[in-house]
């Protein structure tokens, strides 16, 4: 019997022809040559097709699906299902692979068997389409590299970028692969995968060029909009046992967009003992009868369990410089919520 590959790469493709060479050229570049390139067209109708069949006839590691127009979450689900190896890489067709890009991730995985998946940071070209909000984004995302990190900064916003990740199919499959429904499928496998305790990381060097496009998907489909990441991020923090261990909870942002967030929370039985706030015109008062402190009254012991609601520019950080200064620490007595 033919020995299964290393690594599997699972490549969704749906209309890609302009951007597909360069990426197929970037994968076959790879210093690890142990891999089976597994794409699924997914329904194209441009040149996507004849383009994947030329490269597939010239190289015996592609596999090429052709289920029809079937969606991101089950076209990854079909190719994960097809694949041989015990590792999965996710790649978009619009993106750059480092040469090395498999072959330092596999290693990474190899080292920390305890963990179920590896990420790398990214870079975005062309850079004159990235903008300010998301190179911040990127900035963050790229910081969180450890499984405590990412266990601690989950709940802000989906730690890695999609295309980046590789992950251990057993992991994956054990909790029913990508799931369809009203939310962004990667971030909610990323938080299926934590609430089911498996630790996540990200490898520390840039291993993916990550294409800004002005019709990219978060954008534009209606999965990725504020409220869906907010329902996603209050059910699984419901979830979380960290919300469960008869801590006092306070929540940081009194604000009524705080509110309005933190409603989905509240709702779900986590009501705050305390809110929080930096504006003097709040505190003293009581929203809901519950009071309104200032952020020096956290100095008090036994601790409460803060979740940090805020996301203005500087406030998070700032809120995060203060709790550590009295002793918090991220993950364990607070979580920043994005």
């Amino acid at each position: 019997m033919p020995i299964a590959p290393v690594i599997s790469i699972v490549l969704p493709v749906h209309n890609a022809a302009p951007t597909l060479p360069a990426c197929l050229a970037s994968i076959a570049r790879q210093s690890c040559a142990d891999y089976e390139l597994i794409v699924v067209d997914d329904g194209s109708t441009d040149q996507s097709a004849a383009l994947l069949a030329e490269h597939a006839r010239a190289d015996p590691r592609i596999r090429l699906l052709r289920p029809g127009r079937v969606g991101l979450a089950d076209a990854l689900n079909i190719g994960i299902g097809a694949s041989q190896a015990p590792l999965i890489a996710r790649m978009d067709a619009d993106d750059l692979m480092h040469p090395q890009r498999l072959a330092f991730q596999a290693a990474l995985l190899a080292d920390q068997p305890e963990w179920a998946l590896v990420a790398a940071r990214v870079a975005a070209f062309p850079r004159h389409l990235v903008r300010d909000g998301y190179r911040e984004y990127l900035r963050w995302q790229n910081s969180v590299l450890t499984p405590e990190q990412v266990a601690a900064e989950i709940y802000i916003e989906a730690p890695f970028a999609h295309p980046s990740v590789i992950f251990r199919r057993e992991a994956v499959t054990a909790i029913g692969g990508y799931r369809n429904g009203n939310f962004p499928e990667d971030y909610e496998l990323w938080l299926r995968m934590h609430n089911a305790g498996m630790p996540m990381a990200k490898h520390p060097r840039v291993l993916l060029a990550w294409r800004e496009r002005p019709d990219r998907t978060s954008r534009r489909d209606p999965r990725y909009a504020r409220e869906q990441f907010d329902a996603l991020r209050a059910a699984f923090l419901a979830r979380d046992p960290r919300l469960h261990q008869e801590r006092p909870l306070v929540y940081w942002g009194a604000g009524r967009p705080t509110r309005l967030r933190a409603r989905r929370l509240i709702e779900q039985g986590f009501p705050p003992t305390a809110w929080i706030d930096v504006d003097p015109r709040k505190i003293g008062q009581k929203i809901a009868a519950v009071p309104v402190y200032p952020p020096t009254w956290l100095q008090q012991t036994p601790r409460p369990f803060v979740l940090v609601y805020l996301t203005a520019h500087g406030a998070r950080d700032d809120a995060r410089s203060d709790l550590h200064a009295w002793g918090y620490r991220p993950g364990a007595d607070y979580l920043a919520v994005g």
